[in-house]
């Protein structure tokens, strides 16, 4: 806040916020982090903060991330393409590498170093600690390699890290029977960890404000959808393309238990704090 702002406006801003720092205090929350907000490091800085703030009023929260930019970038230092089907990264063996090297490695232990910058507590975690993501090959009229959907999910290593006032960073890379790893979609695990975990919360940081009623004029955000509206929200076009397989993660969270699952624009400063912590909220809400 500037210094235009009065006292008195500062303190009704943290008086406003009180009910909604009672009402998660102590529950789980289940960030999925990606996007604009993860290439900029002025949004990136916004939402450790953010992060560890929630942390420390109490809010457990659980950050699982995807890596796409650094993933495409290291590809291309090795000469290798990146090829996608339907949205999903076609995952030969090589690539396969890369990904578990570039987002169990350096996104998420960068990931967990900023959030230490900000004064929190972090611990980076792979789906394959644990065994915590089991996986199997994605079934595809095109073979798409080696990406995963995932079969089970083990919370025990998120919730010990819980117990001890540390946020996990998870990493989406799943293990199989076979000990073969499996690339896994970001929003698809991070739905699947918020059901297991039965968390209150499930918020999935995206490069756009929301649904939109027009989605060429974002004035028409639609703040709040139940999960049985949205087949016919598909059927008009105000869910299409790339949306549909992020609000499918949102509505499969809700029918499996968590309360509410938020799309919100990760590139609008502090999104995380004001759809948690203000009347107003952001983005759209799925219930």
């Amino acid at each position: 806040m500037g210094k235009s702002i009065s006292d008195t406006l500062r303190a009704e801003v943290l008086m406003d916020a009180l009910p909604y720092i009672q009402k998660y205090n102590g529950k789980i929350v289940v960030v999925k982090y990606g996007g604009n907000a993860m290439t900029s490091d002025v949004l990136k800085d916004g939402v450790m903060a953010d992060l560890v703030l929630l942390s420390l009023i109490g809010v457990k929260v659980v950050l699982v991330h995807g890596g796409g930019p650094e993933i495409n970038e290291q590809l291309h230092k090795i000469g290798k393409e990146s090829h996608f089907i339907e949205g999903l990264r076609y995952t030969d063996q090589e690539t396969m590498d890369v990904v578990q090297m570039v987002l169990a490695g350096k996104v998420n232990k960068s990931l967990v170093a900023h959030l230490e910058k900000s004064g929190g507590k972090a611990l980076g975690l792979c789906g394959i600690d644990g065994s915590m993501l089991k996986a199997k090959k994605k079934e595809s009229d095109i073979d798409l390699g080696f990406v995963g959907t995932v079969t089970h999910v083990d919370p025990t290593p998120i919730l010990n890290a819980l117990e001890q006032g540390v946020i996990p960073v998870v990493s989406t890379i799943g293990i199989g029977e076979d000990m073969q790893t499996y690339n896994i979609n970001a929003d698809t695990a991070a739905a699947k960890i918020a059901a297991t975990l039965n968390a209150e919360n499930l918020i999935l940081m995206s490069d756009i404000k929301g649904v939109l009623r027009d989605k060429n004029d974002e004035q028409t955000l639609i703040s709040a959808v139940h999960v049985s509206e949205v087949p016919s929200m598909i059927k008009q076009g105000m869910i299409s393309d790339g949306m549909i397989p992020k609000i499918e993660c949102c509505v499969e969270a809700i029918r499996r238990g968590v309360k509410r699952s938020i799309i919100i624009d990760g590139r609008t400063p502090h999104s995380i704090l004001i759809e948690l912590l203000s009347k107003e909220g952001i983005g759209t809400m799925f219930y």
